[in-house]
């Protein structure tokens, strides 16, 4: 069984056909060389060098062997490359969940990002899905992160808070209110309402924030994807309320008006408390830097 070492070393010497030279090369003693080159020989059973006091040649089994040592030095070269780049984390694969809300907003930032800057990087990302699901997907090792709404409530899951964001109404662009700067949450009683559905974070901010402004909706049309929602309020079943950065989808039909109220959410990055890899910790930062810094 051919050692790396010994291909290293063949090839050397294949290339030099010279002892002391390829010695040299390789910051090793020529003994060391040319009993590394016997045992190689021994191994395989033939010559690889015709060996004289002035000349070093290879046979036609060595020159058979070039070829494929070459080979197994590229892949070795490769493999140790692929191991640092998974050390530093620029190299790997990295599962991460998206809360609806922040599916049209900061999943595609991320993505390019990533790509520009880890190219290293496989990220398989999912998106429109809804807190409970993503903090059972981090405990399953189903993602290795995820961006959600509130907290985790799980002790193996660490969070770290990206953003707060104010509440806006999203209202139908023939609304009456529509052209208005701003207006108060109030005014929106009496209003059907487009939600997100009762098992997520937003069905319980949205209610809570009517609640304190003294009134409960008049009806609720739960709907599980935020771009259906839009698409709902802009067809003319309700108004809605969701977080600022959902103004990125943009739809000629709907009006994003800014509430007096202070009413806001906050958006958190969790990960799992232990066990994080060097890929894993590098995209964290950069979907820190994503929301942060918005573009």
């Amino acid at each position: 069984m051919m050692e790396l070492r010994q291909i290293r070393y063949f090839l050397a010497l294949a290339e030099e056909c010279h002892f002391g030279r390829a010695a040299a090369r390789l910051h090793v003693a020529q003994p060391a060389l040319s009993q590394q080159i016997k045992q190689l020989e021994k191994d395989l059973g033939i010559a690889l060098f015709v060996r004289s006091t002035r000349h070093v040649a290879l046979t036609e089994a060595g020159r058979h062997l070039v070829e494929h040592a070459r080979l197994l030095a590229t892949e070795e070269e490769r493999a140790r490359r692929h191991m640092t780049e998974l050390a530093t984390g620029r190299a790997g694969r990295v599962s991460i969940g998206f809360i609806g809300t922040a599916t049209y907003d900061l999943l595609p930032r991320v993505a390019r990002t990533v790509h520009a800057r880890l190219p290293g990087i496989t990220m398989d990302l999912r998106g429109e899905l809804l807190t409970p699901d993503l903090v059972e997907g981090l405990s399953a090792g189903t993602y290795d992160l995820a961006v959600l709404r509130g907290t985790a409530g799980h002790e193996d899951i660490r969070t770290t808070l990206l953003r707060s964001e104010s509440l806006v109404a999203v209202l139908p662009s023939h609304h009456r209110l529509a052209d208005r700067r701003s207006i108060s949450l109030k005014a929106l009683a009496g209003e059907p309402f487009v939600i997100h559905p009762a098992r997520s974070s937003m069905y319980d901010r949205v209610l809570a924030a009517c609640r304190r402004a003294g009134f409960q909706p008049s009806s609720l049309m739960e709907v599980g994807e935020t771009a259906t929602l839009v698409v709902f309020v802009a067809a003319g079943h309700g108004v809605a309320l969701v977080p600022a950065s959902v103004q990125s989808l943009s739809l000629g039909s709907v009006a994003y008006v800014p509430i007096t109220e202070d009413e806001s959410v906050d958006l958190v990055l969790a990960g799992r408390a232990r066990g994080s890899t060097p890929a894993v910790e590098q995209v964290s930062a950069v979907i820190e830097r994503c929301a942060h810094d918005p573009e």
